[in-house]
């Protein structure tokens, strides 16, 4: 099997990622990059760059990969569709529900595959925390807690951190309980003054009873990505920054300091720090689209699983206007 001929619009902090791992990543060949704006980061090397989507489908592509502000995704995703080109849009999809839903039905009436850069998903510390929980290592799930924290990206313009950042807590916590959102509750921020928030705290449950918690925000002087399911044997906490997976698990033995057996509710056990291979999340993403065009796979993000997405962060951030538990 030949290898498929990828193009890329957008070379920004993104595309320029999706260059390096294209070329490394076996059955795909860069073919050709585009972006309006130039090559800042002189990731295109040896290729010219394109001025536009139209120019890359010319080029002869199977592929593409659709790293452009999201503003500009429903455009570059329709045109492709109606080339007959398999893509990957980077997260989140679309602007809104309907933009997505519209870019998802191009895709299934043509029958390309339609992917979704929810990288987060081929974190390694994640990857190995749906395992273990699908084979029940924690028992019944009760609580899912993300952080998401980090200093103000300036790449970022044209939405705020629900959708920017926290569509991404939103995607693998429904990915990784197995079930959708039942209701949010939200409140925003805006210190900086920008029209688009720049923190919020979400709080909600899912269809299967689940609580979650997600903190979200781009004003902290430091980065922090934990991802924390607390279950009835204990909790798995995946440090996503670092791609490292610690077990908590409930003791069986008893604690005999009366303070502290009271304080602490359960008894303390073993902790356990998984050693995991590493691999670059979106080397193994490109994988999975790789794999979902040959079809021998079916381990990427659809357009189906963002656009449901897309209808939580929608509720989030009408929660956060309305002041009011919105249900889903």
């Amino acid at each position: 099997m030949r290898d498929l001929r990828v193009g890329i619009l957008g070379l920004g902090s993104m595309g320029r990622h999706h260059v390096r791992n294209v070329r490394q990543t076996e059955g795909l060949c860069l073919s050709a990059v585009a972006d309006p704006a130039g090559d800042r980061f002189g990731a295109a090397n040896d290729l010219e760059v394109l001025p536009d989507v139209e120019a890359l489908i010319e080029a002869e592509i199977d592929a593409a990969i659709v790293a452009v502000p999201t503003s500009c995704h429903e455009e570059a995703a329709l045109t492709l569709a109606e080339a007959g080109v398999h893509t990957l849009v980077e997260k989140p999809l679309a602007l809104d529900v309907e933009s997505g839903q519209r870019i998802a039905n191009a895709f299934d009436r043509a029958g390309l595959v339609g992917a979704v850069g929810y990288v987060e998903r081929c974190n390694p510390a994640l990857l190995d925390m749906r395992r273990r929980i699908a084979e029940g290592q924690l028992g019944e799930i009760h609580q899912i807690s993300t952080r998401r924290q980090s200093p103000f990206p300036e790449r970022i313009s044209d939405v705020g951190v629900v959708q920017d950042l926290a569509t991404h807590d939103i995607d693998l916590t429904a990915w990784i309980a197995g079930s959708d959102y039942d209701t949010v509750f939200a409140r925003t921020a805006h210190p900086s003054g920008r029209t688009h928030e720049d923190m919020v705290v979400i709080s909600g449950t899912l269809r299967s009873g689940v609580l979650v918690n997600h903190l979200v925000n781009w004003l902290n002087p430091y980065k922090d990505r934990a991802t924390i399911v607390v279950g009835e044997h204990g909790a798995l906490v995946a440090d996503t920054a670092m791609g490292d997976l610690t077990f908590y698990e409930n003791g069986l033995l008893p604690v005999q300091w009366d303070q502290i057996a009271t304080f602490r509710g359960v008894s303390e056990g073993t902790i356990t720090r998984y050693a995991l291979v590493k691999r670059e999340p979106i080397a193994v993403e490109l994988e999975y689209f790789r794999n979902a065009i040959q079809g021998i796979g079916r381990d990427h993000v659809t357009m189906g699983e963002a656009v449901a997405t897309l209808r939580v962060v929608e509720a989030v951030l009408r929660s956060a206007a309305e002041g009011e538990v919105v249900h889903l």
